[in-house]
């Protein structure tokens, strides 16, 4: 018989920011725990429960009995269970003793195989266990388990000390309706929990559940309580977009994931502020009330902040006043703060704080943030020629990028630098380029990020990643495993999409000697170019693969180790329609062939002193219609790529596959006569050389 079992554990409230893992790590460690046990049928459903008081998991089709088992145990060599006469030995009787089955004699063992020698085997029916030892076994295992961010001791009230993530006051354990008494943190389980906190009236805050099915309907309507967190999530989420009407309600998964995790009953209220802090950077109003209070801030259409914000109380009442009013006090001294950090951050420059810099280290082996912001802007100057900016406007933007370290407001708020760097750079009358370039030059911060908008904002994004790059790998802080406290994954991934979305013709050897030209006379520093760009060469295939092609064509390009990315994306797109095509397989192979011989041959090539073919040994037909065909189709496959039609140039090369498959048919290659043989040499190579100008494409045979 199967029924629903129901496991609820009701607490003090739990730590928010860890309710949902805690909560997915309950019901996973008593699932997992009930399906090695062989409880669960094959459709069993659980259902996960986590609110700020309770964790709880429910899960239909749970057997009352585990099935009877048939086990086949080993039970000894024969060699050691029985005597010369063919007799069990004591160590049998011993061992048949220690197993539960001392009645068994010789003729009641299954003889066997067992390797390279015989073994004794017992077969037996093994009845199946009640579901509370399984249960109560498998509830201990979970909690044992639990993600506890931080384990509390407390006294319970018969004196005992438990440890737990908090006090817990109740265990709830239904078998269809049936109680299982399972104990847990010194309680005994029953069919009875707690309604709300506030909206359930002291004397009647009990709830009786009256069987597993019905649990989250019960807690519902007596007790006022959302069990579920994505259905608290999703009401919220409802409720924000509901209040808001017109406007736009800023919501976080974050910030989301928080509230709900603080509240049984979620109620939306509408709260506001004074209009004079609208004079604030909106950002930084934003992030106070997000940060500190936990509230949602409203945008127009525009995306221009509103002075009415949104709260999520834990309390329903048809008389909010109290409950706004008290908000609304709370939030005005943080309001108050963000404005007297603005107010007094605006009578500085942004360049009068320079000098503090070199009071900033950056790293003990690299300098200061002074020492490195000289790095920035000299590599920022250079970068910014080379793609026709302003190596001026480049140069001032990288030395002030780093000035808003030093004011009031990041200090409170970190996560506003460089959005504040660009209101002070503006309000100190820098050129917009500069401004910019203060918030730019940390784009991308993430995958799907903006990249900067400006030329100037550009030069000093790339110049600030490559120098992190160069600098930090230099002094064996590379990324191992999982760890990159430098975030140098980031770093490479924003360089290449740079490099590849804005088309930039850069090189990124010559980026990487640049910047690390800029650390000469560091003690101790090690030129880390070659182990940075392969580093960011495989950041490369991993970029190309989120876009869609196939580790094949990737490689056919990145295997050339492209130093320029500009046009990388067209050649993959030029690979993949090549791949496509009827003879793509028959040259891809052909080439892989060819790259073979060719690398075998490098010597004799050498020795040879010319890679021209010569007409005049020219014997096989087959070798001189090839010879023919690269000659017809090189003009071609050249102005298609001067043009950057790659996918053209691949196309012409598709005309040879017939000429290409009759030479390797019909022509011997590594000919006795050394003059011939080096003949045929030459001309694979002039054609590896024209099949491999866009892309390796033996590798589309791999």
């Amino acid at each position: 018989m199967t029924q629903t079992l129901l496991i609820e554990l009701l607490t003090e409230e739990l730590p928010p920011k860890a309710l949902a893992k805690l909560g997915a790590a309950f019901a996973a460690g008593i699932v997992n725990g009930l399906k090695a046990r062989d409880f669960l049928e094959a459709d069993s459903v659980a259902t996960s429960f986590a609110s700020p008081r309770r964790l709880a998991v429910s899960i239909t089709r749970v057997r009352a009995t585990s099935p009877d088992k048939s086990i086949r145990e080993k039970v000894l060599p024969v060699s050691v269970a029985l005597d010369a006469a063919g007799n069990g030995t004591p160590p049998l009787a011993k061992k048949l003793a220690a197993l539960g089955f001392p009645n068994l004699t010789v003729a009641d063992l299954e003889r066997a195989q067992d390797g390279k020698a015989e073994s004794f085997f017992y077969t037996y029916t093994a009845a199946g266990s009640a579901l509370q030892s399984g249960l109560q076994a498998s509830l201990e295992e979970s909690v044992a388990k639990l993600p506890i961010p931080k384990v509390m001791s407390y006294q319970r009230p018969d004196g005992a000390t438990v440890q737990f993530v908090r006090p817990a006051h109740s265990l709830i354990a239904l078998h269809g309706s049936t109680v299982l008494p399972l104990t847990l943190l010194g309680l005994t389980a029953s069919n009875v929990t707690e309604g709300h906190r506030f909206l359930t009236a002291p004397g009647q805050r009990a709830v009786t559940i009256a069987d597993a099915d019905s649990y989250a309907e019960t807690l519902k309507s007596k007790g006022k309580v959302l069990a579920g967190v994505e259905q608290r999530k999703e009401q919220i989420r409802a409720d924000l977009l509901a209040k808001a009407g017109a406007d736009q309600v800023l919501m976080p998964e974050s910030l989301l994931d928080e509230v709900t995790a603080l509240v049984e009953w979620p109620v939306v209220y509408e709260c506001k502020f004074e209009e004079e802090f609208l004079a604030v950077p909106q950002e930084c109003l934003i992030l106070t009330m997000q940060t500190n209070q936990k509230y949602f801030a409203l945008t127009d259409a525009d995306g221009k902040l509103r002075s009415r914000f949104l709260i999520v109380s834990n309390i329903a009442t048809d008389t909010p006043d109290a409950i706004i009013g008290g908000n609304e006090r709370v939030v005005r001294p943080r309001l108050s703060d963000a404005k007297f950090f603005f107010e007094q951050d605006k009578k500085k420059t942004l360049e009068s704080r320079l000098p503090l810099l070199k009071n900033v280290v950056y790293h003990n082996k690299l300098g200061t943030q002074a020492e490195r912001s000289e790095r920035v802007s000299a590599l920022a100057g250079f970068i910014a020629t080379q793609v026709g900016g302003d190596s001026a406007l480049a140069t001032r933007a990288a030395k002030l990028s780093k000035a808003d370290l030093l004011t009031d407001m990041v200090g409170e708020f970190p996560e506003l630098q460089g959005i504040m760097g660009t209101y002070y750079a503006r309000n100190d009358g820098e050129p917009e380029d500069v401004a910019l370039a203060a918030s730019e030059h940390y784009q991308p911060r993430f995958a799907g990020d903006a990249l900067p908008s400006t030329v100037t904002g550009t030069a000093v994004a790339l110049a600030d990643k490559l120098e992190t790059l160069v600098g930090i790998w230099s002094i064996g802080l590379q990324p191992t495993g999982d760890k990159d406290p430098f975030a140098l994954r980031r770093h490479a991934l924003g360089v290449l999409r740079m490099l590849i979305e804005k088309r930039l013709m850069l090189s990124i050897r010559g980026l990487l000697d640049s910047a690390a030209q800029q650390f000469t006379g560091i003690a101790g520093f090690k030129d880390p170019v070659l182990e940075v760009t392969a580093f960011m060469l495989d950041r490369l295939r991993g970029i190309l693969r989120e876009r869609g092609f196939s580790p094949n064509e990737i490689e056919a390009v990145v295997a050339q180790n492209p130093d320029r990315l500009d046009d990388i994306v067209q050649r993959l797109e030029a690979v993949k329609a090549f791949a496509a095509l009827p003879e793509a397989a028959s040259l891809a192979a052909a080439n892989k062939r060819i790259t073979n011989i060719l690398k075998k041959n490098e010597e004799a090539l050498s020795a040879a002193g010319t890679s021209a073919v010569d007409p005049a040994l020219l014997q096989d037909e087959a070798e001189k219609k090839l010879a023919a065909a690269v000659t017809r189709v090189q003009p071609d496959i050249d102005a298609a790529f001067i043009r950057g039609d790659f996918a053209d140039a691949l196309k012409t090369l598709a005309q040879l596959r017939d000429e290409v498959d009759a030479f390797f048919n019909d022509v011997m290659v590594m000919a006795d006569d050394v003059a011939l043989r080096n003949n045929r040499l030459a001309l694979l190579s002039s054609l590896h050389g024209m099949m491999n100008r866009v892309a390796d494409i033996s590798k589309l045979a791999a």
